[in-house]
């Protein structure tokens, strides 16, 4: 056999990399066969309505985890004070808030009797044991220590809850923002991450009131803290109607107080000096 060697030009060398053309379709790309195959009934398609429940609350699942992917990176923009990235964070946080809250309006147009027909399918399964609901809320400052006693110790759920009561909160972050740009919010507030909701501050009011008088920029962030804060309980209020109409006075699936433990959430504010302030600016 002979060998035949062609020559190369001299200047030619070979590229730094080869670029390979990788095929990738939509569904490989968004997990969608998988993603279909996770919508289960128990009613094994009896109850019509089942799909849609399921569907709904795995969509709030997926909402709830880009809130907490949104806030940690709202937290990480306010620390660096880079403002630009926070309003915008905070906008689009506003925006999915205002989507979960229209969620409802599709959750509600199942009766209470297609809902009751396969209600007791889900036995203990309740949506007072989402995890990653109660996760959002420790970011935000509602921080509450016996709410990780009701996950096992050692799982997933329990370990995620205990490093984020340990964290400090998107409204700590918020006043170190504050304290950045020259306002004397004081160490108290932001040395030690809170371990629960906090008390009003009538040092930190006088700050906030400066603020809104005298710091336009930092009062549009403020005002941005209230609508995140109006959203969270819009969405409760919301919520609470929606259990309301589907199952009235009765006790939640899994032995929860249902609608009675959701009012008691209502009207609770997360950001309280920038509420108790309204009547005085």
């Amino acid at each position: 056999m002979e060998l035949i060697i062609l020559s190369m030009p001299r200047r030619w060398r070979p590229p730094d990399r080869i670029l390979v053309a990788v095929t990738m379709t939509y569904g490989q790309y968004l997990r969608v066969p998988e993603l279909l195959s996770l919508q289960q009934t128990m009613s094994k398609g009896k109850d019509h309505d089942e799909t849609l429940f399921i569907i709904i609350h795995q969509v709030y699942e997926l909402w709830f985890k880009q809130q907490i992917h949104e806030a940690i990176f709202l937290q990480r923009a306010l620390e660096d004070g880079n403002d630009p990235t926070a309003l915008s964070t905070l906008k689009r946080m506003l925006t999915i808030l205002k989507t979960m809250v229209g969620q409802i309006d599709v959750l509600e147009t199942m009766s209470p009797v297609s809902f009751l027909s396969f209600r007791s399918l889900l036995s203990n399964a309740s949506g007072f044991q989402s995890s990653q609901f109660r996760e959002f809320e420790f970011i935000l400052g509602n921080k509450r220590a016996a709410a990780i006693d009701r996950y096992p110790e050692g799982s997933p759920e329990r370990i995620a809850l205990a490093a984020r009561l340990k964290d400090f909160t998107l409204w700590q972050s918020f006043l170190r923002r504050l304290k950045h740009a020259g306002h004397a919010i004081p160490n108290r507030l932001i040395e030690t991450p809170m371990q629960a909701l906090p008390e009003t501050d009538a040092e930190l009011q006088e700050i906030l009131l400066d603020v809104y008088h005298n710091h336009p920029n930092d009062r549009m962030l403020c005002e941005l803290m209230v609508d995140l804060d109006e959203g969270i309980q819009e969405w409760r209020y919301r919520h609470v109607k929606m259990v309301e109409r589907t199952i009235g006075a009765r006790m939640g699936t899994g032995g929860s107080p249902g609608a009675a433990y959701l009012r008691a959430t209502l009207f609770t504010p997360l950001f309280t000096d920038l509420w108790t302030i309204r009547d005085r600016i």
